[in-house]
């Protein structure tokens, strides 16, 4: 068996993250790289979860609901179990998200609405009437 390891400099290249980004994700444990003297060598294992806490952060989980599920497929290796976890962060994520996005259509419409008023007086305010 043939294990594929890649350097700091391939994880940045692959997943288009900063070196101080793999850093911070190796200190708050969630990737665990080999050492080679001064260099990190992540296996599929890091690089499988890399995929999986970039794709938490892009819907919004926080790296300790990452954690979370990371740890508990470690531990027991049930793919149902972590599947079921992590379908109800999603779902409450994904509501989360739907609220944020309500409150700010409401936000945009509000605006839009001021900038025609503020548009509408200054275009009187201009005009050759409002001169007189």
């Amino acid at each position: 068996m043939v294990l594929e390891f890649k350097t700091i400099r391939q994880m940045c290249a692959d997943f288009g993250v900063t070196p101080r980004t793999l850093r911070f994700y190796e200190a708050k444990e969630l990737l665990f790289p080999r050492r080679d003297g001064q260099h990190r060598l992540f296996g599929r294992r890091d690089q499988a979860r890399l995929k999986l806490i970039l794709r938490g952060k892009r819907f919004g989980f926080s790296l300790e609901e990452i954690r979370q599920l990371l740890n508990m497929y470690d531990r027991d290796d049930s793919e149902l179990r972590q599947l079921r976890k992590t379908y109800d962060i999603a779902c409450q994520r994904l509501a989360d998200m739907e609220r944020q996005r309500n409150e700010l259509d409401e936000a945009i419409t509000d605006l839009k609405q001021e900038l025609a008023w503020g548009e509408a007086v200054l275009r009187h305010a201009d005009s050759p009437k409002a001169a007189e």
